[in-house]
């Protein structure tokens, strides 16, 4: 079952407090190693997505059913994921970005198949007349 906007918006909120505040708590034992610290920018990454969420679904209580989230707010929550895990490792960053791209991409995706109107066009032949 589908949450509304506002739910959705105050889930992705917490969700991404919480995630920010855990790894801010484990950013020592996140930077231990090489495998915890590509971790570290997996975590990045799911804040991006939990970020962008509840911007889009902020926009969506504010402005209507119909406003799309657009470059500038995905900018802003890819640069505050980054910063988070700046905070971490320098390798966070860089491994936040890709994971964060990768799931923009499957993201993209999910949302042109749901929302997107698909309209079939269908030439119509005349006849000459002689």
């Amino acid at each position: 079952m589908a949450a509304s906007s506002g739910t959705s918006f105050a889930l992705a909120s917490i969700l991404s407090i919480l995630l920010f505040s855990g790894m801010q708590m484990y950013k020592h034992w996140l930077a231990s190693t090489q495998v915890q610290t590509i971790f570290g920018g997996y975590l990045g990454s799911v804040l991006f997505i939990l970020s962008l969420t509840a911007v889009g679904n902020l926009e969506t209580v504010l402005f209507g059913k119909d406003f799309q989230t657009k470059l500038p707010e995905v900018l802003f929550c890819l640069v505050g994921a980054v910063f988070a895990a700046g905070t971490i490792h320098r390798v966070c960053t860089t491994t936040c970005i890709i994971f964060s791209l990768v799931s923009l991409y499957f993201v993209n995706n999910i949302s042109q198949k749901t929302y997107s109107i698909t309209t079939t066009y269908q030439p119509q032949m005349s006849k000459k007349k002689k």
